[in-house]
């Protein structure tokens, strides 16, 4: 398994390193063969009316799936903690669903698919002075079920994926007031 941590407005000493890969080692020993790679980013907030400004993020890479968790404290130490607990919660739940799943199929149909194109390497990308990142990634087509677990993983707003159904691109959402929500392109048939 491969462990990356880096620091922003924070000096990744000795001491600290040696703490997170003792806790992130702890959290995934159990998923050591699911797990490929794990990104930690530690951050502190310069702004001092932020109370929980010293954060702990974690990446994990799990057999093409990203599970991620964010915790946030006045401690450093104890932000790492909570993050560990977390992620290990994590990897547990996407562990059993994924025997879960495992142990309702009977069959696996292979389809012949067109190899996904990458983007060229070489080309120069010019981005509007608003857009700050740019990501690529692979968007196998599922079910909005499918798209809801991935979102319990990765720990963020929103998923973005391929509908299984439709083909089309769809965006699975938490609401601010409780529940789920769909955004599809419009004229997109209904199920």
């Amino acid at each position: 398994m491969k462990l990356v941590i880096q620091g922003k407005n924070i000096e990744v000493t000795e001491a600290i390193r040696e703490y997170v890969e003792q806790k992130i080692d702890k959290a995934v020993s159990h998923f050591q063969s699911l797990t490929t790679e794990v990104d930690v980013h530690l951050s502190v907030a310069r702004n001092p009316r932020i109370a929980s400004s010293q954060a702990a993020e974690v990446t994990v890479y799990a057999n093409g799936s990203v599970i991620r968790a964010e915790e946030k404290s006045e401690n450093l130490y104890a932000s790492i903690d909570l993050v560990a607990d977390k992620i290990a919660r994590k990897l547990r739940k996407f562990k059993e669903r994924k025997n879960d799943h495992a142990a309702a199929k009977t069959s696996v149909a292979v389809l012949d698919q067109p190899p996904v194109t990458l983007p060229d390497d070489n080309r120069v990308v010019e981005l509007p002075a608003q857009v700050i990142r740019n990501k690529y990634f692979a968007m196998p087509a599922m079910s909005v079920d499918e798209a809801l677990e991935r979102l319990e993983l990765i720990d963020h707003g929103f998923y973005v994926f391929r509908n299984g159904d439709t083909g089309e691109i769809n965006v699975v959402y938490e609401r601010n007031h409780g529940g789920y929500g769909v955004i599809q392109p419009h004229g997109v048939n209904k199920n």
